[in-house]
């Protein structure tokens, strides 16, 4: 065999294993193309499940905040109704003490009222002397200093009466009224009708507009 043959077989043979190398290497560098999807789905899911867990974690967040809210609306709406009550019970107690006033006020004032009643009643019988004597007075002593100085006195007694709220009953002329007259006699009279006041007895007072003494009169039939 010739030296030429032998250098050709040989490099037969040195293409013949590079193409079997060759062949033997392709898949096994093919092998990490399989395998990234797998690591692209991996990292998904895991962005999946750390989306997922965040949205629970903020839903119950939301829930957590949403049930804090609704907690303190509703100490809100009983602090408001507290509050409503506190100022109804006020409003009632300033209304009683009110109306507690007004009828102490009412009370004392009449209890006033009858207590000076009483005391002008007692006072009536001089006013009543004081007339008498006037009209016991001759004409011609009405001048008499003495005579003049006790009209004086009564006036002013009159005065007095007058500005406490005693004023006296008005009876002769006036339609018999049993509110303010006492009839204690019939008479017969051309002047005025039947069931008129015809004579005055004894003169009768008010006071506040509360009769203390009733005017006793005659009245005609």
């Amino acid at each position: 065999m010739s030296e030429e043959t032998t250098d050709k077989e040989i490099k037969d043979t040195a293409e013949t294993a590079a193409e079997e190398a060759s062949e033997t290497a392709a898949p096994e560098a093919e092998a990490p193309d399989t395998e990234a999807p797998e690591a692209e789905a991996s990292a998904e899911g895991s962005e999946t499940e750390n989306t997922s867990e965040e949205s629970s974690k903020k839903s119950r967040a939301e829930k957590k905040a949403e049930k804090k809210a609704l907690k303190t609306d509703k100490e809100k709406e009983a602090l408001k109704a507290r509050v409503e009550e506190l100022e109804d019970k006020t409003k009632r107690q300033l209304a009683e003490f009110e109306n507690f006033r007004n009828r102490s006020e009412k009370e004392k004032a009449q209890s006033f009222d009858r207590g000076a009643a009483s005391v002008l009643e007692k006072l009536l019988p001089v006013v009543d002397n004081f007339e008498r004597g006037f009209a016991a007075v001759d004409e011609e002593d009405k001048d008499d200093a003495f005579v003049v100085g006790m009209d004086k006195i009564y006036k002013q007694l009159m005065d007095e009466l007058d500005k406490m709220g005693v004023k006296p009953i008005e009876a002769v002329g006036k339609e018999f009224d049993p509110a303010f007259h006492n009839a204690v006699m019939q008479t017969e009279s051309d002047e005025y009708e039947s069931g008129v006041v015809a004579q005055e007895l004894l003169k009768g007072y008010t006071y506040h507009d509360t009769v203390i003494r009733h005017s006793m009169v005659s009245v005609v039939q």
